[in-house]
């Protein structure tokens, strides 16, 4: 990173780690709440711990990194909002993310090196269709808090993309459809980059690292348009601005 390019990440993540606390501060019924929705989906007990979830993995990035790629998932989950982790990916969906890329190197992305890994809200839920049941529970308070972040971090998210020139990965879009939760980070991500072309032509839409369902939609676009003898990199954009227009329409 040019110096420029890590004091707005630094200032990033400042900001973040700040509003986690502030929305954390304001949400004192959001563990209770998460439990509920956990309990009424019949999901396995755990422990919880951290109601929002700052990614300290943000920490260990350095000037000297090479960033390439921002991934954006959906939400902590199960193991990202253990103390003991406080980071996003770390499951077994950032294991095959992981994997992926160290098993194709032509690539040229350390997934834990080259890449910084957010979400579109920080606030936690077991699976990511229970922030429905959450922002139901809570009323206005807590739905309007699961948008206020969504907002908040798609235009942050936004902003960070165009200044450090990466690609930016939206992985996870089933919710990202209409009249789905995360409607508002969509709309907002793309208000906040429409008239910057370049870094909106930069962002991609995939199927999520968990269950394989990247790998797997990646191998059955490449076999259904005969695309074997194309580079990874080359077919993997292409079915990245596939679902991008799924989902944000003719660009």
């Amino acid at each position: 990173m040019t110096e420029k390019q890590w004091n707005i990440f630094c200032d990033f993540k400042k900001e973040l780690k700040q509003k986690i606390e502030e929305w954390t501060e304001r949400a004192p019924k959001l563990t209770d709440l998460q439990k509920e929705a956990a309990r009424l989906a019949k999901n396995t007990e755990y422990s919880f711990e951290t109601p929002v979830v700052y990614n300290r993995a943000l920490n260990d990035v350095q000037p000297q990194d090479d960033i390439k790629l921002i991934v954006i998932g959906d939400n902590p989950g199960k193991d990202e909002q253990l103390k003991i982790n406080n980071r996003y990916l770390v499951g077994q969906a950032g294991k095959i993310a992981e994997g992926y890329f160290r098993r194709n190197p032509e690539l040229g992305v350390d997934f834990r090196r080259n890449v910084i890994i957010l979400n579109k809200t920080p606030i936690h839920s077991a699976k990511t269709i229970q922030l429905n049941t959450i922002a139901k529970l809570g009323g206005p308070e807590i739905s309007g808090l699961i948008k206020e972040s969504q907002i908040w971090m798609a235009e942050k998210t936004a902003a960070l993309h165009a200044e450090l020139g990466t690609e930016l990965w939206l992985v996870g879009y089933s919710e990202l459809k209409e009249k789905k939760i995360f409607c508002p980070y969509r709309d907002t991500l793309k208000a906040s980059l429409i008239n910057r072309k370049d870094a909106w032509n930069r962002v991609y839409v995939f199927q999520h690292f968990s269950m394989n369902r990247f790998t797997i939609d990646l191998s059955e676009y490449i076999k259904t348009e005969k695309k074997e003898n194309a580079w990874l990199e080359s077919n993997i954009h292409e079915l990245g601005v596939l679902h991008k227009k799924e989902i944000f329409g003719a660009q």
